[in-house]
């Protein structure tokens, strides 16, 4: 009797496999080389494809200190740097972590560039009137340009995974996009962390002028969170905002107004993940001049949720250094990286406002060019004061009272207001022996003046 050809044929390869399978050696189903992070079966999903697609780790950077920085003389000169501010391209920075801090970093936050395609300049001048643009002083911030979106996607494919392998088990990723690609990161990140690991689409809301004329504003961007597993750290009761006027009048008047469920009023609620907080805008007081700078505000709520007091917070694309502030500033540890020397300045002015003590480090392959000495630079101490006496537009100033000719630990340090643009040219501290003065300029030279 023939078989319906629809079945006969599955039917006929099933029988041969049954009787002669076991005869024919298996291959080995396991790749030589991983063609993605994973390492763990899962179901088959649909994944982003480029030109170029592939995982090769570079060299690691090769990362030396520079120096440790106490604010205010906290644990000078030996309490144990709390976080650890980075000068170095991320993925290589990352590809040197990697045998410390695998599996150990508790929190990710990620902004990188946007694929914008434009260049952001940075404005370095303190102090002249913000409401004239034409007048500001601006200086080189970063590029976002790309030969193409291959390019792109490959790079933020390597650091994204880099990322995955340094979180925590219950560690959580967010990374912070606009429209411009986070559609493809979505679908990136489901291969990486996989897709049942999505925790959040969170939209971050903002208001300002546009130039758009054909279609609606653009005034939002979208942060992607994602964990580790499926056990992940949430601290909902550190978020909780109260309830609008409006809500809390409705339900003391009525328990019936949410169908049965009646909110807590005198906790609050979990923030919805629509998000407003105001961008960092020119009059603004955390304002650097660093571009694109995101809100403290905003990234205190994702550090507060995500992880606990004493975790390690990382932030490889630093830039003005918001995310290892507020990681400082809640108690947790942190190391933030950046290839641009003005950002890692920037962050480095900034966390000398915390009580945290940390590490400036650098890959090795980058150079600084520091002036030893300048005739515009003079300098007294007496009495247990330093004066700083310059023609230079200085943007931050820190001194080693007891400088050892090889690594230096800043004790004080002093930079300039960021609304009224003053600079203390004064810095009280015991001298303990030869001082060492190190300055940045607001165009970026560095000095170093031994006493």
């Amino acid at each position: 009797m023939q078989l319906p050809t629809a079945v006969s044929a599955p039917l006929l390869k099933s029988i041969i496999n049954f009787f002669f399978g076991f005869l024919i050696p298996k291959p080995d189903s396991t790749p030589k080389e991983l063609t993605t992070p994973i390492h763990r079966i899962r179901p088959a999903m649909p994944t982003l494809h480029w030109n170029g697609k592939h995982l090769s780790p570079p060299a690691p950077a090769t990362l030396i200190q520079d120096s440790v920085l106490y604010p205010n003389g906290r644990g000078y000169p030996k309490t144990r740097p709390d976080g650890r501010v980075i000068l170095g391209d991320n993925l290589a920075v990352m590809t040197a972590l990697l045998p410390e801090y695998e599996g150990r970093i508790n929190l990710i936050y990620a902004d990188p560039p946007f694929f914008t395609n434009r260049k952001f300049s940075a404005r370095v001048g303190r102090g002249e009137d913000s409401r004239k643009p034409s007048k500001w002083k601006l200086a080189e911030g970063y590029h976002d340009s790309w030969t193409d979106l291959d390019a792109y996607l490959q790079f933020l494919y390597e650091r994204l995974t880099a990322m995955y392998r340094l979180l925590a088990p219950n560690g959580t990723l967010y990374l912070h996009l606009d429209w411009h690609a986070d559609a493809y990161a979505r679908v990136m990140l489901d291969e990486i962390f996989g897709a049942e690991n999505f925790i959040n689409e969170i939209i971050w809301a903002y208001h300002g002028p546009s130039p758009i004329k054909t279609a609606f504003n653009r005034k939002h961007d979208t942060i992607l969170s994602f964990a580790k597993n499926k056990e992940y750290v949430f601290n909902a009761d550190d978020v909780r905002e109260p309830y609008s006027p409006n809500t809390v009048t409705t339900f003391k008047s009525s328990r019936k107004a949410g169908f049965g469920k009646v909110p807590d009023l005198e906790r609050g609620k979990v923030p919805e993940d629509w998000w407003y907080f105001p961008v960092v805008a020119r009059l603004h007081s955390e304002r650097t001049g660093y571009p694109t700078q995101k809100p403290e505000a905003l990234i205190e709520r994702i550090i507060r949720a995500s992880s606990n007091k004493g975790d390690l917070v990382a932030d490889f694309f630093c830039g003005s250094g918001t995310t290892a502030l507020v990681a400082a500033k809640n108690g947790r540890r942190f190391i933030t990286c950046d290839e641009s020397e003005r950002a890692v300045q920037t962050a480095r002015s900034r966390l000398a406002d915390t009580a945290s003590v940390f590490s400036f480090e650098r890959d090795l392959s980058i150079t600084s060019e520091i002036a030893l000495k300048s005739k515009k630079i003079k300098v007294n101490v007496s009495g247990g004061y330093i004066n700083l006496d310059t023609s230079l537009d200085v943007d931050f100033w820190e001194v080693d009272p007891d400088w050892d000719g090889k690594m230096f630990k800043s004790a004080a340090q002093a930079q300039r207001h960021a609304r009224s643009g003053e600079l203390p040219l004064e810095l009280k501290i015991k001298i303990g022996g030869k001082v060492c003065i190190r300055l940045v300029t607001v165009e970026g030279k560095q000095f170093q003046l031994n006493i």
